[in-house]
């Protein structure tokens, strides 16, 4: 996978800024560091775990995105598919059933262990995929499509990512799992176009469900073993979970998140064929904004996190969003090129990966350890409904104010979301 090869060349350019002075001193062969407590390098257990857990969340959010460019055009030649209404309830189905399912699924792997109700989700997933795939009307698209959802992962595989890393480097852990988001994002835009002229709607879900397959191997063979320890920790109560400022805040932005770039992603495409770009050729855009991003992050995050300014960086990214949305607000008005949209683009997509990255990271460090899955379970839950409010609110924006009041409707959100952030403390960096 493309981004798991960027993410590991920022890990191995990072790592090695932090021991390359005590790994080697003139004249010394090399040596192995096995990193301390304290450490800011990852042990290969963390590496493994970070690498394998990615994949699988990378195997199932480009199933997952590989079908969205597409959908809306490819639904209309099912039966029932007359009724854009219906279309867009069909798209948003798979959010909307994910969202109720989060809290279930982290609940349940707080007690019967993460793997194994990751493997049971992943399977739930390609059931759905596979109905979709065989499915001959928009009726069964969406109850393909709700069964997808109702394999709700997301939780399970970052609480298991949380039990396997320390404090110190779990951010750089979670930008391989939040980072995918964006990449894979990008990358279904450039190959969706192409497969469903070679393979048809049904083949990408097909191909999505045999993704849900593949991830279900990586968590058999390929991730290390979890953690015993949190099965003999007392269970949590929802009430603890809900009644945590700082978890309130994170769950508030994750949902903001993913509803604006939802509701963004109904304008865009527009915006850029516009500006000159015909669609086929919109990953030239998209995908080095992503890539370019990630080193952007790199340089920043990790760095400025070990030195104790995550909250500044944080806060930062929540502005950057909102300045992008004011930026696309005056590129409508001013029918602007496709430099700024570019450079729009790529603002957000930093602004995106930093909190994707630094977002998980601080639910899981400031959730109880015994409620761990359940805490991201509350918080995977608001992300999936941003997406389902995102995309519905979205189009719903275009039709009765158009794209202005698309972007001034998102701006108003982040802000308003970094109001209620700014009072957040981020946990404080541990000795090195």
């Amino acid at each position: 996978m493309v981004f798991l090869i960027c993410h590991h060349f920022l890990w191995v350019f990072s790592e090695f800024r932090v021991t390359q002075s005590s790994v080697l001193s003139p004249g010394d062969a090399p040596v192995v560091q096995i990193p301390t407590e304290s450490s800011n390098a990852m042990t290969a257990l963390e590496r493994r775990a970070s690498l394998s857990l990615a994949t699988i969340f990378a195997l199932r959010m480009l199933g997952l995105f590989l079908v969205l460019p597409v959908f809306a055009l490819e639904a209309r030649k099912y039966a029932g598919g007359d009724d854009p209404a219906l279309i867009g309830l069909a798209m948003g189905l798979y959010g909307l059933t994910q969202g109720l399912l989060q809290i279930p699924y982290g609940m349940a792997s707080d007690r019967l262990g993460r793997k194994r109700v990751i493997v049971f989700g992943l399977l739930v997933f390609a059931i759905g995929s596979f109905v979709a795939a065989f499915s001959t009307s928009l009726g069964w698209l969406m109850i393909g499509r709700s069964i997808q959802g109702a394999g709700a992962v997301s939780a399970a595989v970052t609480a298991l990512l949380a039990d396997q890393t320390r404090d110190e480097v779990r951010t750089k852990a979670m930008a391989l799992v939040g980072g995918s988001i964006a990449l894979m994002f990008a990358v279904s835009l450039l190959l969706a176009p192409l497969l469903v002229v070679a393979i048809g709607l049904g083949g990408l879900f097909a191909m999505t469900g045999a993704l849900a397959l593949g991830g279900i191997a990586v968590v058999i063979w390929g991730a290390p073993a979890e953690p015993l320890e949190h099965k003999n920790l007392p269970r949590g109560r929802l009430s603890e979970v809900l009644g945590q400022a700082a978890l309130l805040r994170l769950n508030f932005g994750v949902f903001v998140l993913h509803a604006v770039q939802l509701a963004m992603w109904v304008a865009i495409p527009a915006l850029l064929v516009q500006a000159g770009l015909s669609k086929e050729h919109h990953w030239w855009v998209y995908l080095p904004a992503v890539l370019a991003s990630f080193l952007v992050m790199g340089f920043t995050l990790f760095p400025l996190e070990k030195r104790g300014y995550l909250r500044a960086v944080f806060l930062s990214a929540i502005a950057l969003i909102a300045l992008v949305q004011l930026g696309l607000w005056w590129s409508v008005s001013s029918s602007a090129g496709m430099g700024l949209l570019s450079v729009l683009l790529f603002l957000f997509f930093c602004g995106f990966n930093v909190l994707e990255a630094s977002q998980p990271s601080l639910a899981s460090k400031v959730a109880p350890a015994h409620a761990r899955g359940m805490a991201l379970g509350v918080y995977n839950s608001l992300q999936s409904l941003g997406f389902f409010v995102g995309g519905a609110l979205g189009g719903w924006l275009i039709k009765h104010v158009g794209m202005q009041g698309l972007f001034i409707a998102c701006g108003a959100g982040v802000l308003l979301w970094l109001a209620v952030a700014w009072p957040m403390q981020t946990p404080s960096p541990k000795a090195g």
